[in-house]
């Protein structure tokens, strides 16, 4: 047994907290969806991901979706949407 784990065994033993980590508060998303109809967020850290307008329009529609600076951000959920509506198409 090395002498960190030494110093763990006691410190457990004398009531002293190990976890010395603050557990955070929920996060809040900063960029909502593009997609009118869902409320989800776009954030990198949702699973948030950016379309392009010609993807958008294949699944939304013309008006379906807000565009911005020239893409559509998009929540994990409706991102895995288009990816299942394009699964079957050849781009190549």
């Amino acid at each position: 047994m090395g002498f960190k784990a030494k110093a763990r065994k006691h410190k457990s033993e004398s009531g002293e907290e190990t976890g010395t980590k603050k557990k955070s508060s929920a996060k809040v998303g900063e960029i909502p969806c593009g997609v009118k109809s869902c409320d989800g967020f776009a954030d990198k850290s949702f699973g948030g991901r950016s379309l392009s307008i010609d993807n958008a329009i294949d699944v939304w529609g013309d008006s379906g979706y807000t565009e911005r600076k020239g893409r559509v951000r998009v929540c994990k959920g409706c991102y895995r949407k288009w990816k299942k509506d394009n699964k079957s198409e050849d781009t190549y």
